[in-house]
């Protein structure tokens, strides 16, 4: 067990874009990560309002306080384990997918322990994005093994299930307010949902050509998706299937990735393709969008989360840096 921590106070930058059209004002803020070429990949906020982050080429987690802007390292006990995705559980400690070494990880921040959940078949080497369900149950995806899985946190055991669609690579995934888990199948045109108690796979086909790569649920029951080859934000009705779609404002190029909604409804992402990256919001109501640009650039924002104030936490890989977005009006 490696029990190693890095502190730092980084350098913090503060960038406000003026109010336009329907008032929004947006703050972006952007901390250095301490360690060079870490590939922050995704952020997450913990109970106490931390942010946390995946540091996958420096086989770190980190958090940030944002009141501070101190920074914490902990060095994880397997080398290159590539941490990938994150998630904190009510307790505060952070779960996250080892995508070089074909596990699960635990970090108890307090301690600095870490407890490792290895994958029962050699086929899932590489786990990529989890979420936890509202009873506890954490779910993932296995990208190119092309299963999704199911931890349960109280025994350890870790079941998995191929995706029906070959080659699908699994991606992003989210859990609805019901419970039930969605995740993207980055190489179709396809959006799968689990049944939480049999893990029955049903698909939804979305436009042809279409690639979603992150999800987000809304309250009223639709699961929005970033068409990242097709530059599109994507809505689909589960109940009905019924898919719409919009252009992203940046163009067919835009790569949209990063997305979350936040508790007022609006939905968030960010172009990855255009130079600055930009952070887009979609009112689903008036069907409009608004964008801002990334002042680091963004060096392409692969995931981000909305914090319960709604502020958006993002891991900015290309740049070295994790930021946060304040929206008010």
């Amino acid at each position: 067990m490696s029990r190693k921590v890095t502190l730092a106070i980084c350098l913090l930058v503060l960038f406000t874009l003026p109010a336009i059209s329907d008032g929004w004002k947006v703050t972006i803020r952007e901390w250095d990560v301490p360690t060079p070429n870490s590939r922050p990949h995704d952020p997450e906020v913990a109970p106490d309002g931390a942010l946390w982050y995946t540091g996958q080429l420096a086989n770190k987690l980190g958090r940030l306080d944002p009141k501070t802007g101190v920074i914490k390292e902990f060095v994880l006990k397997t080398a290159d384990s590539g941490p990938h995705g994150l998630v904190a559980d009510k307790e505060g400690n952070i779960w996250y997918t080892a995508n070089f070494k074909a596990y699960i990880g635990k970090l108890n921040p307090r301690t600095g322990e870490v407890a490792e959940y290895p994958m029962p078949d050699s086929r899932a080497r590489d786990p990529h994005s989890l979420t936890f369900d509202p009873s506890g149950s954490l779910w993932f995806t296995v990208q190119e093994g092309n299963f999704v899985g199911k931890l349960e946190p109280g025994s350890g055991r870790v079941t998995l299930k191929e995706v029906p669609t070959l080659k699908a690579r699994p991606y992003g995934i989210v859990v609805n307010l019901k419970g039930v888990p969605f995740f993207c199948e980055f190489n179709s045109n396809k959006i799968g949902s689990i049944n939480p108690q049999t893990l029955e796979i049903t698909e939804f086909v979305l436009p042809e050509g279409a690639r979603p790569r992150r999800l987000a649920a809304s309250a009223d029951g639709f699961v929005y998706y970033s068409d990242f080859a097709r530059g599109f934000l994507g809505r689909l009705d589960p109940k009905s299937g019924k898919v719409e779609e919009w252009p992203s404002p940046g163009g067919t190029n835009s790569r949209p990735y990063g997305i979350a909604l936040t508790r007022d409804g609006m939905v968030w992402y960010s172009e990855s393709g255009v130079k600055p990256n930009t952070i887009v919001s979609f009112n689903p109501k008036t069907k409009s969008f608004q964008s801002w640009p990334i002042p680091s650039g963004g060096g392409v924002v692969r995931n981000m989360v909305a914090t319960p104030e709604g502020k958006l936490y993002l891991a900015c890989s290309g740049v070295n840096k994790v930021g946060i977005v304040e929206v008010t009006r």
